[in-house]
């Protein structure tokens, strides 16, 4: 395992991170009925198969499950010195945020509890990076962030702060990296969605925020594992409809034609991308069984002629199959 310090923190973290959203079952208030379907025995067991594999760095939120995924995380690595990070899910429950008011989606007492409660989850462990779920720069003016982490972190609850990006919206956070007030961003960023390159990810290096990247792998399909034939019994059903995933498969049918061999998977070949020079400190993926973990933390290893990686560029490809809000 490769590791590196997250930004200004002082946090020594797994270049590969732990996405705690799928073994927490999901998160029904978001934006589909049927979330992840989770296992708890198998859940604990990638989280067991992760650690003894290097793996330190746990990101979960307090919505995953009303934190039974915090609880899980505390529960079977709870005597462990992991490095685990969380969220602050919005007041109003809207995925992208929308409401410029940010009184109405964080209050001060409303973080202040909420942040609360899963150092509650987690053990009464303080809270390595405490980030907000969502976020727009209208609310960079607001009191409201500034006074409730300083008082989280008079509490001793929280060490960093960060903010986790609105989906497939980059430049929505331009203004809070730019200032250098918080330590980290979390933000789409894959093979497909290059985006956080054009201004977030040089504004976060010259500001020293770490960068987490989340969705590596575009909710699945660039683990190369889909086919024409494949359906889901979970939320992707509503994300990746016939249409959508047949122009997906094929994309991702190419890049596996010329990249992929005996040497390194499709997974592989994506988290390594996102880890690349200029890219994120640390990436998060899913692992709901240990197979998962074995893979994913080979990533570290791959490596790319200058004419792969110039292929790789050229697969940018923006779109955006979530709903606009919840």
């Amino acid at each position: 395992m490769e590791y590196t310090i997250l930004g200004k923190t002082n946090l020594r973290i797994s270049r590969i991170g732990f996405g705690g959203w799928g073994i927490g079952g999901g998160a029904p208030v978001l934006r589909w009925k049927d979330m992840w379907k989770a296992d708890d025995k198998l859940s604990k067991q990638s989280l067991l198969n992760a650690y003894e594999n290097g793996i330190n760095f746990f990101d979960t939120a307090l919505i995953y499950a009303d934190g039974h995924s915090e609880r899980l995380i505390r529960n079977t690595l709870g005597n462990t010195n992991i490095i685990i990070a969380t969220k602050v899910p919005p007041l109003d429950g809207h995925w992208p945020a929308k409401n410029k008011d940010m009184n109405k989606v964080f209050p001060i007492d409303y973080i202040i509890k909420k942040a609360r409660e899963s150092y509650e989850n987690l053990g009464k462990k303080t809270i390595d990076l405490l980030q907000l779920h969502v976020w727009m720069d209208d609310w960079f003016e607001s009191k409201n962030w500034r006074e409730a982490f300083a008082i989280l972190k008079k509490e001793g609850i929280i060490k960093f702060v960060g903010i986790s990006i609105n989906d497939h919206d980059p430049d929505s956070a331009l203004k809070i990296v730019g200032s250098g007030e918080i330590d980290t961003i979390q933000v789409i960023y894959n093979i497909f969605d290059q985006s956080p390159q054009d201004k977030l990810l040089p504004l976060a290096r010259k500001n020293n925020i770490g960068i987490i990247a989340r969705v590596p792998l575009d909710e699945g399909s660039l683990s190369g594992t889909f086919t024409h034939k494949t359906t889901f019994n979970d939320w992707r059903k509503d994300y990746f409809t016939s249409d959508r995933l047949k122009i997906t498969i094929d994309k991702v049918s190419g890049i596996k034609n010329k990249l992929v061999n005996e040497k390194r998977t499709m997974s592989q070949i994506a988290l390594k991308f996102c880890l690349l020079k200029n890219g994120a400190d640390v990436v998060i993926v899913g692992m709901r069984n240990s197979n998962h973990v074995t893979e994913n933390v080979k990533s570290v290893d791959v490596s790319f002629t200058k004419e792969e990686l110039d292929y790789l560029v050229k697969q940018r490809w923006i779109r955006n199959f979530y709903p606009e809000d919840v």
